[in-house]
């Protein structure tokens, strides 16, 4: 008997509600993420581990959200975004309490690799329901969904430390289970249902992957490539995440209060430039804005290599947010619509790469870094730019509107 999620829905079917529903999504799951990270000083001294040990934590994060990313496409493919998204959604409730009460190493890295896999797995579940709402509007939302998870990020990471200065870890992580929690109440009541369309099965004639229904060597291809545009976009990304205050310390000499500059500026522009994202790409197409955001975000990163002011670098970091804020929502878009694929298995691929950029590349770049120095770094991944601006014609499928 047919389920009601694979009745393919009207345009009419997407409701204000199903938009409101996928940003909750987004904002829970960058809420988790963000309040993890004033978590982690306390959780490395409680088990009493070295720097090396908690980098094994961090990779085992990692590791589990990338390792989720391919079997929650699959079961996308079958069942459709929705049940994913609101199981995985359920299991980011108790991750940040179990890692904090966590006894030992084996139990803390079994809690870590848990909140890696419910991360990492919504990621790909919300985004295929955030292509599945956008197909049946007449506007984009993409990059105002991120929005939501950037501005989570900030909420959880901003509002961390004073929550933990009043309450503890403990009672830290319970508050952001409760509102994980009321936020997916929100989703559950009005996140879409969407369905697995025939259309969407592999094409007449295409040369189909054996074993792999849904699916075809074309598509499998189409979306490596669109996942390698994401990874050269996110790259920067996570250098700027993770290596920005270091790099104004030691190579500009700036204080421990100016550290953290650069950062802000990156997500403020960032988070802002998400939400105008979605009016941008709807008038001037998702090729033409991924173009300029290529260019405004190799512009940031050169005046953030060769500057030796502070207010010129935290511009030049500034206008690297505003560059890469709609990249990798245009990716997600042209990865929910690549032709032979299901929407959860392009987005599985891309997700899978793109986010290996923010996951595996900074441990790459400090060791090169120790060598070159941080100035050379920021120059170098310009270059990753240059080439998504000439590769941008690989996520012209994000203007589709196929329902």
């Amino acid at each position: 008997m047919a389920l009601a999620e694979d009745v393919p829905l009207s345009p009419s079917a997407a409701l204000p509600m199903h938009r409101i529903a996928v940003s909750a999504a987004f904002l829970a799951n960058g809420f988790l993420i963000g309040s993890w990270a004033p978590e982690i000083p306390l959780f490395a001294a409680r088990l009493d581990i070295s720097k090396a040990t908690l980098g094994i934590m961090i990779l085992v994060f990692g590791l589990g959200a990338v390792a989720a990313m391919p079997v929650v496409g699959r079961l996308i493919g079958a069942l459709g975004s929705r049940l994913p998204m609101l199981v995985l959604h359920l299991l980011m409730v108790p991750a940040l309490p179990l890692a904090v009460l966590a006894p030992g190493l084996v139990t803390a890295g079994l809690a870590v690799a848990l909140m890696g896999m419910a991360t990492g797995g919504m990621d790909v579940a919300m985004n295929a329901n955030a292509v599945a709402v956008e197909r049946r509007r007449p506007r984009a939302i993409m990059s105002s969904c991120h929005g939501f998870w950037s501005v989570g990020g900030l909420l959880g990471a901003g509002l961390g430390g004073f929550i933990i200065a009043a309450f503890g870890a403990l009672g830290h992580s319970l508050i952001v289970a409760v509102v994980i929690l009321a936020l997916w109440l929100v989703v559950a009541r009005g996140a879409l249902a969407d369905g697995v369309a025939k259309a969407e099965s592999t094409a007449p004639g295409a040369d189909a992957v054996p074993g792999a229904a849904g699916t075809s060597r074309a598509g499998v291809l189409k979306a490596i490539a669109v996942g390698l545009f994401a990874l050269f976009a996110m790259i920067p990304e996570g250098a700027a995440i993770d290596w920005s205050a270091v790099y104004l310390r030691q190579e500009l000499d700036a204080g421990d209060a100016a550290s953290g500059l650069a950062f802000a500026a990156f997500s403020l522009t960032m988070a802002c430039f998400r939400f105008a994202g979605d009016g941008i790409r709807d008038r001037f197409g998702a090729v033409q804005t991924a173009r300029v955001c290529s260019a405004l975000a190799a512009a940031g990163l050169l005046a953030v290599g060769l500057a030796d002011t502070l207010p010129v670098t935290l511009l030049g970091f500034a206008l690297m947010g505003v560059g890469l804020s709609n990249m990798v929502p245009i990716a997600f878009s042209a990865a929910g619509n690549v032709e032979g694929l299901r929407p959860g298995t392009g987005l599985s691929i891309v997700s899978a790469l793109g986010y290996s950029g923010i996951l595996l590349a900074p441990s790459v770049i400090g060791f090169v870094a120790e060598h070159s120095g941080f100035r050379v770094i920021f120059l170098s991944l310009a270059l990753l730019l240059v080439v998504t601006f000439l590769a941008a014609g690989l996520v012209r499928g994000a203007d589709r509107r196929l329902d």
